[in-house]
């Protein structure tokens, strides 16, 4: 303000992006089409030295189960209705001219920039939240069950691998309770490997708490046994834990002609199994109370809630060190490296003379002037920092 003194008020801060888990939300196909995303910037300060508004966050839904990864590092496992997680953050506002006012410099006539806000490339994997997992080769039966015990509608056809996503079901039981109930594409020997559509999908497995092996007896004993050794061999290489769930064996397709004497033989070698079928309902009331008895296992071996040792995650980012002020030569060019530098320079106003001026005093105070001789620049040199260049001079003057 002329005779007034300085004016400029600051700018807001930008918003960050949130992962938030929401159970209304069962897929990650929102994130399909597009894959980049950008929160809200924040507002310019103004005059009268009123600051600008914050930028708003940007909520980005996800279901609960979602594993946020970056590279190889688990960024957040949003494995309950309601976690979340920071992303990105927002940069920090500008800062307006009334701030760099002092009683030698009553009249400063630059602001600071405001600070780039984060970016940073994330693989969001979705790993099916249920109480049972389906298992068992390509058309033992399992969607055909799903739909009988749940009312969900999976494609079902005489081909295999008529499932090529998982699909989820809620079984309705007498005592009021419900499970929730997941088919995953058919499992062939040397699933673990990428074989078939095994791999793809094993991993929703690791979070249920048990498995029904759904086994075709009308193939045969031999094959049945083959059938139930070839998962159960697929399940172990895969994880070991996987193998290790509980589990009950459904020997489905009792209504096929022939298969009671095979039925008979298996449920005696096979203590705990059920023999059902699918397409009629017969047995599958006993399948799902044998598969809530599991589910109440593992419940009360479970720790609680509210148990003194909980375990949190952490991640940990690896920032250069304070003192680390890295010189490179890249050509012609040299290159400074050192994090407070580059955000420095990042928010100044190359275009005001007066705020060039004040960040050459303090990259001098900071040594970068002195590294740069150090390492062999001179005057006129090309000189990089962050995405800006500028010309080295010798000149040491205030």
């Amino acid at each position: 303000m002329p005779a007034g003194g300085p004016d400029g008020g600051d700018g807001g801060r930008g918003g960050d992006v949130i992962l938030v888990a929401d159970s209304s939300d069962t897929t990650l196909s929102a994130f399909r089409e597009r894959r980049r995303f950008l929160a809200a910037g924040g507002r310019a300060g103004e005059g009268g030295k009123r600051s600008g508004r914050d930028g708003d966050d940007l909520i980005l839904r996800v279901p609960p189960g979602t594993v946020v990864h970056e590279g190889d590092a688990v960024l957040a496992d949003l494995d309950r209705a309601g976690a979340s997680i920071v992303v990105v953050r927002g940069g920090r506002g500008g800062r307006g001219n009334a701030r760099f006012a002092t009683p030698t410099r009553q009249a400063p006539r630059h602001g600071e920039l405001g600070e780039p806000g984060e970016h940073r490339r994330i693989h969001l994997e979705l790993k099916l939240i249920a109480d049972v997992g389906l298992v068992g080769l390509p058309n033992a039966g399992k969607s055909t069950l799903l739909a009988a015990v749940t009312g969900a509608h999976p494609k079902i056809a005489a081909y295999p691998f008529t499932t090529l996503h998982p699909n989820l079901g809620v079984a309705a039981l007498d005592s009021g309770r419900t499970l929730v109930i997941a088919d995953v594409p058919g499992l062939i020997e040397g699933a673990h490997n990428g074989a078939g559509l095994g791999l793809e999908f094993l991993r929703h497995l690791e979070r249920t708490r048990a498995l029904v092996h759904v086994v075709d007896v009308a193939q045969g004993a031999d094959a049945a046994r083959a059938a139930l050794r070839t998962v159960t061999d697929e399940l172990r290489a895969f994880s070991p834990t996987l193998a290790g769930k509980p589990s009950v064996v459904a020997l489905n397709k009792i209504d096929v002609a022939g298969t009671a004497a095979v039925t008979s033989e298996l449920l005696a070698e096979l203590p705990g199994a059920v023999a059902i079928s699918a397409a009629t309902g017969a047995g599958c009331a006993a399948l799902l109370d044998a598969a809530t008895a599991l589910i109440h296992t593992v419940r009360d071996d479970a720790p609680s809630e509210t148990a003194p040792e909980r375990l949190v995650h952490r991640t940990y980012r690896l920032r250069p060190s304070r003192d680390a002020l890295v010189v490179t030569r890249e050509g012609d060019t040299y290159r400074v490296v050192r994090d407070d530098v580059e955000r420095m320079v990042s928010r100044v106003d190359l275009d005001n003379d007066e705020a060039v001026r004040r960040m050459q005093r303090r990259l001098r105070v900071a040594g970068v002037d002195a590294a740069l001789r150090a390492a062999g620049c001179g005057e006129g040199d090309t000189v990089r920092i962050g995405d800006a260049e500028f010309l080295f001079t010798d000149d040491e003057s205030p």
